[in-house]
């Protein structure tokens, strides 16, 4: 699928629009069967009729990581990337610092609205959660932790009912009718 955003203004941007998701799951193992946080951001998406373009489940590590998102950046039928995992304070998890650089633009609100929902879903295990949210090549980039119940309520709360609106207004005026 080659997503055509025809978001018009983004006052006025359709709901349901044609927008491909990338879904990513960083993880120091497992399987996509047994992704619990992927398929709650699959599942919020799909709830809304959106398309996933790609689902992927890769290893942790900073490298790995920045590459696969720049790859997703690059593709035309990708719209908006979600990730899950990685964005903890193991030593290991790197999503946020592998991310970061490639961000033009950063959403900041984003961060203190997932905060506030998580608190009210998980407590303060929410203190260990980092999520970053960006723009990068005209293409809005999340990184969520990988706790189902958290990730869950960040992308039926936040970044679905959002979509149409961030696709448009990172793609400028100029993608009306593209």
């Amino acid at each position: 699928m080659t997503a055509e955003t025809d978001a018009g203004s983004a006052d006025d941007a359709p709901s349901n629009g044609e927008i491909g998701v990338a879904v990513v799951t960083i993880s120091a193992g497992g399987t996509i069967e047994d992704d619990a946080g992927g398929d709650a951001i699959v599942d919020a998406f799909g709830a809304d009729e959106r398309e996933i373009a790609i689902r992927e489940l890769i290893d942790r590590g900073h490298d790995n990581v920045q590459a696969k998102v720049s790859r997703l950046i690059d593709r035309d039928d990708v719209d908006i990337i979600v990730t899950a995992g990685g964005t903890g304070i193991e030593p290991e998890d790197a999503t946020v610092e592998a991310v970061r650089p490639l961000l033009e633009k950063e959403l900041s609100a984003f961060s203190e609205l997932f905060y506030a929902l998580a608190f009210d879903e998980i407590g303060t295990k929410a203190v260990t959660s980092r999520t970053l949210a960006g723009v990068s090549d005209r293409t809005p980039v999340f990184c969520l932790p990988n706790e189902p119940v958290a990730t869950s309520t960040a992308v039926e709360s936040i970044i679905v009912p959002e979509a149409d609106r961030l696709v448009a207004l990172a793609n400028g005026p100029d993608s009306a009718g593209a």
